[in-house]
């Protein structure tokens, strides 16, 4: 297996970039050096990481030759110009925006759902990274589409703002003050104010009236999963700093024994089902921030059907979401 010896991170600055600089601290490829890369706007600046200060290089001039590894994480733009450059440089390229998912030339992986997928992929070349929103769903649902094959997924996302970026985190606890002193509220991120509000409304709206964020979790789990399975989504902008959370509704052919569905997910490696009864069977966004889990709580029957079942998924978007999938997908292929 090829080593990883040089690594690149391309947005290095922005909150996905910060938490795969904090994964690789000292939990990941510890052995390799580290160059951290971004725009005009952000090159030149020096971010301390292992005691050492590394000055962020300038994208249009970095040479990816002397990387065999590239995390992109600075948004689909960015990735059509300069993923496929790095690539030709015989880079391995790992991207989390949202440009190469849907091209069937190109890998969609959720290690602990589809890591087949890159049996005998080469050196350097392009991988994406799904959808956050997506990727937890989907680690939650594995075990159980394995189990009962799922026909039909009902979810709705509550999903934080740390999704937008740094920015909107910012207006978050801005406009909270704000509004607290009964104060102007100025809006500036999304279109409505975002705090001490829910905003039905990520990404932009498509044609049928679905937004893209919802058709990305339609097109991705049946790229990654099932192109079988009936997906509906509505996602939802809550003012949460991180972590997105899911109500997730599904119908599967075989009946449904709730034991069996604990047994599994007690048994699947990056999940923790939350056990307890009543007030004790969920956990929020707020509890799993920085935490590297899918959890998975309020397991319960359909009230009319043996072949429904609901449950509750959270988990960081930053680390599973993002930096830490893109991370799992290179460990699968260097040492």
């Amino acid at each position: 297996m090829k080593e990883a010896k040089n690594i690149a991170i391309v947005g290095a600055t922005g909150l996905v970039g910060k938490t795969f600089l904090e994964l690789l601290e000292s939990d990941h490829f510890v052995n390799s050096n580290i160059h951290l890369v971004a725009s005009k706007k952000s090159a030149g600046k020096k971010i301390t990481f292992r005691n050492l200060k590394h000055q962020v290089n300038l994208l249009e001039s970095f040479d990816f030759s002397k990387v065999e590894l590239a995390f992109f994480s600075a948004g689909s733009e960015v990735a059509k110009e300069y993923a496929p450059l790095a690539a030709e440089k015989g880079c391995l390229v790992i991207d989390n925006s949202s440009c190469f998912r849907r091209n069937k030339d190109i890998p969609l992986i959720i290690p602990e759902v589809n890591s087949g997928e890159l049996h005998g992929f080469p050196d350097n070349g392009i991988i994406a990274n799904p959808n956050c929103s997506t990727i937890q769903m989907l680690v939650a649902l594995k075990p159980l589409h394995d189990l009962y094959k799922i026909n039909r997924i009902d979810v709705t996302t509550f999903q934080a703002v740390s999704g937008t970026g740094k920015l909107a985190q910012e207006e978050l606890l801005k406009q909270s003050e704000q509004e607290l002193q009964g104060e102007k509220i100025p809006i500036s991120v999304y279109n409505k104010k975002i705090a001490f509000n829910a905003l039905p409304h990520c990404d932009d709206f498509q044609e049928n009236s679905y937004t893209f964020e919802e058709m990305k979790m339609v097109w991705e789990t049946h790229k990654i999963l099932d192109n079988n399975i009936e997906v509906t989504a509505t996602c939802v902008r809550v003012p949460v700093l991180n972590g997105h959370s899911e109500s997730i509704h599904l119908e599967t052919d075989k009946k449904i024994n709730l034991a069996s569905v604990r047994e599994v997910l007690n048994n699947t490696k990056g999940v923790e089902l939350v056990n307890g009864e009543g007030q004790e069977s969920y956990i929020t966004a707020a509890e799993i921030d920085g935490k590297d889990s899918v959890y998975i709580g309020r397991l319960r029957m359909d009230l009319w059907s043996k072949n429904r079942l609901n449950l509750w998924v959270v988990a960081d978007n930053l680390r599973k979401g993002a930096a830490l999938n893109s991370i799992q997908i290179a460990e699968l292929l260097f040492s």
